[in-house]
């Protein structure tokens, strides 16, 4: 091939390498939300849901109010905290009263105007006074985080009412998932949102026990998704669950994409390659150099001259094969340079010369 030829092709190179064969397994899966990246949003009060202010698919912010509950919890709450403030007002003016009482005695004590028993009523009178306020000022705080814990910290609806315990998210994120629907009567706990990063993606499968056997946490997944095939892209194990579900019988193993940008969506579904732990050595060569041509299969060779390139289909016989990798068990010695990207290509130019009459 000349020189403009090489470069109009594009190819990428390789070489015919020994290394420990690692098993793989071809496992059906799916993209989900990483579910550390996940909040389930519950009720956190009895009462009537007045308002929902967000629907699947809306962008919300850490602290925004999601949902209105009508209960008298929160009435209860702000309540308490007006007469816990005003137990607070009245505990002060009775301490400093006490205060300057005491201050008082003690005075009139070093004049010998008042008897040693009056300062100690008059001490004990102020310790009261002190243990009083300690207490109101404890009620207060108990009361006022019981309402901010109904209420939230933040900005606060336009239509929100007093009677209205608001909801909030904790994260930043999309709601993907909302159960929560005006005038429905909802208890403690119940789930009303969620909220997920739909940038957190993890790649899920279920393997068998056996080929689980093989997979470690650092394995490297590959894996295309079904929409688009010719993509390939790769995922890094993170957790191998240490159970077996007992419906499937299978292990669930969780891999997170290697880029950080966003591939797929959440539930697309995908073809996966997991690599397990190394084996015995063997000739290894890119999946993609290995081409079908003419009845044969081969890997095509390639042989720098100057600017151009001598190719050739060299006949092999494979063994073992994943979506990235296949077994050469004759026909190409280690170390030979292969046309890896663009192999097609140049198997289509020997064709098209063979054709013509040419070797």
């Amino acid at each position: 091939l000349s020189a403009d030829a090489v470069a109009i092709a594009g190819f990428t190179l390789d070489t015919v390498r020994t290394i420990p064969w690692q098993s793989a397994t071809a496992a059906p899966a799916r993209l989900m939300l990483d579910p550390a990246g996940v909040e389930t949003i519950g009720s956190i009060t009895e009462g009537r849901i007045t308002h929902v202010l967000v629907r699947v698919g809306d962008v919300v912010k850490a602290g925004q109010v999601l949902v209105m509950i009508h209960s008298h919890e929160i009435m209860d709450a702000r309540s308490a905290l007006v007469r816990a403030t005003s137990q607070v007002t009245a505990a002060t003016a009775e301490r400093t009263v006490a205060v300057a009482a005491a201050e008082r005695a003690q005075r009139l004590f070093a004049a010998k105007a008042m008897s040693r028993a009056d300062v100690e009523r008059a001490d004990a009178a102020r310790a009261t006074a002190d243990a009083m306020f300690e207490q109101a000022s404890a009620e207060r705080e108990r009361a006022s985080a019981l309402v901010e814990h109904l209420v939230g910290g933040g900005p606060v609806p336009s239509n929100a009412d007093p009677h209205d315990v608001l909801i909030r998210t904790p994260i930043d994120g999309v709601v993907i998932d909302r159960v929560a629907q005006p005038g429905t009567v909802v208890l403690p706990g119940d789930a009303l949102l969620t909220v997920g990063n739909p940038n957190r993606l993890v790649l899920q499968l279920r393997l068998g026990e056996s080929a689980a056997q093989l997979v470690r946490v650092g394995a490297v997944v590959h894996y295309a998704l079904t929409d688009d095939p010719t993509q390939r892209h790769q995922a890094v194990v993170t957790r191998i669950a240490p159970t077996v579900d007992t419906l499937t019988r299978t292990i669930e193993v969780l891999a997170t994409p290697k880029s950080g940008a966003r591939i797929g969506r959440a539930e697309s579904f995908a073809q996966a390659d997991i690599v397990g732990v190394g084996g015995t050595p063997a000739v290894i060569v890119p999946a993609a150099a290995v081409q079908a041509m003419e009845g044969d299969t081969v890997v095509i060779a390639a042989e720098q001259r100057g600017a151009g390139m001598f190719v050739e289909a060299v006949p092999v016989r494979v063994g073992r094969r994943t979506g990235e990798r296949a077994e050469l068990l004759s026909g190409l010695g280690v170390g030979r340079p292969i046309i890896v990207g663009g192999a097609a290509i140049a198997k289509a130019e020997l064709l098209k010369r063979r054709s013509n009459g040419g070797e």
